[in-house]
């Protein structure tokens, strides 16, 4: 029964490109000409070293050791596992493993008995091709599985070091209600976090023609190498799963994922810090085999017709295996790769599997200030008590007004302020753990204390304590190591200042603050009676707080809203605009606008934005109420309508009305809304509506929607406006030509005018200096590559299109698109002017590195480019 040869070939690669979609669960049936996979010619790279094709009588126990227990698998299952020839023997050349139900006599308290075996120090493989010739058991409840685990635990305990299933199927043959028949097999890889946190990644097939794995032998294998595996069905590859691929920009930094693989998290034993292997991590260790049959569990009992069909096992069900290999690849048996049986496209969509490895999110530069207290609760940083039973409390203080109060009872405790989910309800708000990462250098902690009355023990010493993620780090320093360098003393307000740098040094990484303390020392501190405020964190540097509503798609966080109405809100396409928001007003009264959802405790913290802060949007009525009188309105509420401020809309365009059909900004100034009563650190209703009873038949639009501060500083640059920025350069690559600076018409002026000779072909644009380049991280939300453009003459070509490209230094990344993408499809048109925007996003989405922009180009397509002129004008790169 055992095959005396492999007879597979590897297959030139058809290279084409990386589709990234997950396929889950789902089933696949092909009807792929397997003549793809020539199964003549033997692979002589392919050597055996390992192998069980169960002849004789008895199972081989050099190779194969029973598991005898009754765990359930830890997956609840319905069986104890045994080492009786019952549940597992060899018998004409097979093995069967058998599970049965168990007998009144039989040890254990589940209903079923059956086998598992393991090769664990007797067979244990790194890199390879496994294959198994397996005929699979059927009924609802079944649950066969030949698989691999880690002989070693290197990176923890499951799934962290990785699990390997080769094959896998439920409740085989089950009729559903239409009479099909479950045929599914399944490839599945096990790891990431400890459970329940723990990611899986795989894909189910099904054999073609309707043969149904439990009617016959079939061949299960998969080819095993440095980060990527393979599965294959009788020699059919359908399934390809690979390490994940970091994407980093010039400064080494990860920024994303080219491929969404597999990934392991654990904690590095040489650092001690919580490290994510993106891989070969954690398939890059010793596996072994494990066979078994399982009965019910998690899995076969909830799919299907649910449960266990105990007459599916009356008289017994078997996984029978004919034959199990181990192959190594003579090429290069380190890394397992040179022999790789594969076809074209078995890295497509259909076939290329993407994991669950969490993307890297683009390192920090924003710099904001969090007040987790200063007078007025935080609802996402309640104060809090860890362990002592006491309620810390809001008091007037006549020097600093409301403070929190704390205690420490004779129970060991430490007080302070938290954001995390288990002490945050609901009704009050959300964890909102704070990224310190981009104000490191300038940024500090602070916070005012006044000892009311001091620890009972005197050897009781001062500790401020600060976590990160759930306080997997952490810094733990005294009080009188801050900058002031002082202790409590009883009766006086006493400032405490600690750079981040300090903390980060003494353990702290600052991504994720989500716990902040002041105490007396562990067990010392009974008697203790103390207050803070103004708990901040806080840099010179910080931005002003945005809060963006809607640009070009809504905010989850504060998504379209009616009131009361019944409509939908929805994100629709303006033919002017691209995306935006559109409301509409049915017969029933109400309101509409941006709200975040009921209980999320979402708010927005305007406070600090209220001298020069603005709430504006850009806003379209498409067709007017049906009532003539009717007002639109602007309203605003903060804190669950404690406040609120409603008027006029037209107050907010200069006293003029919505005109049906024209886009028209509105402006709102903060400082304005705070004077009618506005309590600006809690804004969570933003309204624009016609007035209550008189909307019936209004529909209109609202794009651009934001409560930010207009005149704060970012990171924008403008290359060209008038003049050249001085780190850039009008640019020809290949031509010889130069471009010119010349004056046109108003309101452009001087304008970058570039001009294609015809011979050589070129491309031409703005080039940074030399040492010069612009990093654009910190608009990535919200920003865009920008300018005007005009053809003076269109190039000869006939088929020429216009493309622009922009590129990171040494052209390390490149993105190159149709100028026409930028103006909503419309091609240039010779003697017009037209702007055109490119989103920060969507270049970054395919390849950018944006925090290195150093060329952009705008072109005819090469070799039909002749006799082009073209001008340019306001280029930037900004907030939109």
């Amino acid at each position: 029964m055992k095959p005396t040869n492999l007879t597979l070939t590897p297959l030139a690669l058809a290279f084409v490109a990386l589709g990234l979609a997950g396929c889950g669960g789902d089933s696949v049936e092909t009807n792929t000409d397997y003549t793809q996979v020539d199964t003549t010619e033997p692979v002589s790279d392919w050597e055996l070293v390992w192998s069980d094709d169960f002849e004789g009588s008895s199972i081989d126990d050099s190779k194969w050791t029973f598991e005898v227990n009754c765990q359930g698998g830890g997956n609840n299952e319905q069986q104890c596992y045994t080492d009786s020839s019952d549940n597992a023997f060899v018998s004409d050349g097979t093995l069967k493993i058998v599970a049965l139900p168990a007998g009144e006599d039989a040890e254990g308290n589940l209903p079923y008995t059956s086998a598992r075996l393991n090769s664990k120090n007797k067979g244990d493989f790194k890199y390879g091709r496994i294959e198994v010739s397996a005929k699979l058991p059927e009924g609802q409840g079944s649950w066969p599985a030949v698989w691999m685990m880690p002989t070693d635990a290197v990176y923890g305990g499951w799934p962290k070091s990785g699990e390997i299933d080769i094959v896998e199927a439920v409740n085989l043959k089950t009729l559903d209600e239409e009479g099909n028949a479950e045929r599914n097999v399944h490839g599945t890889l096990h790891y990431g976090r400890d459970w329940p946190n723990n990611s899986s990644s795989g894909k189910a097939y099904q054999l073609p023609e309707g043969e149904n794995p439990a009617d016959g032998f079939h061949t299960y294998a998969i080819e095993w190498q440095e980060g990527e595996i393979r599965w294959y069905v009788d020699g059919y590859l359908y399934q390809t799963q690979r390490d994940s691929q970091v994407r980093y920009n010039s400064k080494g930094e990860a920024i994303g994922l080219n491929h969404q693989g597999w990934f392991t998290e654990y904690y590095d034993q040489s650092t001690g810090e919580l490290t994510v292997d993106y891989g070969p991590a954690p398939f890059d260790q010793q596996f072994h085999l494990i066979m078994n049959l399982a009965v019910g569990g998690d899995w076969p009992e909830n799919v299907n017709n649910l449960g266990i069909d105990e007459s599916a096992f009356a008289e017994g069900q078997t996984l029978e295996i004919d034959y199990i290999n181990v192959y190594q690849c003579n090429q290069n048996p380190d890394t397992g790769k040179g022999c790789e049986t594969i076809r074209a496209g078995y890295d497509d969509e259909e076939t290329l599997v993407s994991g669950e490895a969490p993307i890297p999110s683009l390192p920090s530069t924003t710099v904001e200030n969090l007040t987790i207290f200063d007078g007025t609760p935080n609802p996402n940083w309640p104060a809090w008590d860890c362990c002592g039973g006491s309620t810390p409390q809001l008091i007037d203080d006549p020097e600093k007004g409301q403070v929190y109060q704390f205690v420490v009872n004779d129970t060991p405790t430490v007080n302070g302020f938290i954001s995390r989910e288990e002490f945050i309800t609901a009704e009050d708000g959300q964890p909102q753990p704070f990224d310190a990462t981009g104000m490191i250098e300038s940024g500090s902690v602070t916070f005012d204390l006044k000892l009311t009355s001091a620890p009972s023990d005197s050897d009781a010493g001062w500790l401020f304590k600060i976590e990160s993620n759930q306080g997997a780090t952490f810094a733990e320093l005294p009080l009188n190591a801050s900058a002031e360098g002082v202790s409590p003393s009883v009766g006086e307000w006493q400032s405490y200042t600690y750079p981040l740098q300090q903390l980060v040094d003494a353990g702290l990484e600052p991504s994720a603050i989500d716990a902040f303390m002041v105490f007396p020392s562990w067990g010392l501190g009974a008697g203790a009676e103390y207050s803070l405020t103004n708990v901040e964190i806080t840099s010179p540097e910080a931005e002003a707080p945005q809060l963006v509503l809607f640009d070009d798609q809504q905010n989850p966080d504060w998504p379209l809203w009616d009131c009361c109405g019944g409509t939908t809100p929805q994100e629709v396409v303006d033919e002017q605009r691209g995306v935006v928001g559109e409301f509409e007003i049915g017969a029933t009264p109400t309101v509409v606008g941006f709200k975040p959802a009921d209980g999320s405790g979402i708010q927005f913290d305007a406070s600090a934005l209220m001298v020069e802060g603005v709430i504006q949007f850009d806003m379209k009525v498409v067709s007017s109420p049906a009532d003539p009188d009717s007002v639109w309105k602007f309203k605003v509420e903060a804190n669950g309508a404690e406040t609120a401020v409603e008027v006029d809309l037209a107050t907010g365009n200069g006293g003029q009305a919505p005109v049906t059909g024209e886009w028209q900004t509105y402006t709102f100034p903060l400082q304005q809304l705070a004077d009618a009563g506005l309590d600006l650190s809690a804004i969570d209703v933003i309204m624009m509506f016609p007035a209550w009873d008189t909307g019936e038949g209004a529909v209109f639009r609202v794009d651009e929607a934001r409560i930010y501060d207009p005149s704060a500083g970012s990171d924008e640059i403008t290359i060209f406006e008038e003049q050249l920025n001085a780190d850039w350069s009008l640019w020809d690559c290949c031509a010889g030509s130069t471009p010119q600076i010349v004056e046109v018409e108003a309101p452009y002026n001087n304008v970058a005018q570039f001009e294609i000779l015809g011979s050589p072909e070129t491309v031409l644009g703005f080039l940074a200096n030399e040492g010069a380049t612009f990093d654009a991280s910190s608009l990535l939300a919200n920003g865009a590559v920008s300018f005007d453009m005009r053809v003076v003459d269109q190039p000869s070509g006939a088929d020429a299109q216009w493309l622009i490209k922009i590129e990171s230094s040494g052209a390390t990344t490149a993105v190159e698109v149709p100028l026409s993408t930028g103006n909503y499809g419309e091609e240039p048109v010779a003697g017009e002017w037209a702007t055109y925007n490119f989103t920060l996003q969507s270049l970054f989405d395919a390849g950018l590195d944006i925090s290195d922009i150093n060329v952009i180009m705008v072109f005819p397509t090469w070799g039909q480019s002749s006799g082009a002129v073209y001008q340019i004008d306001n280029l930037r790169i900004e907030n939109f």
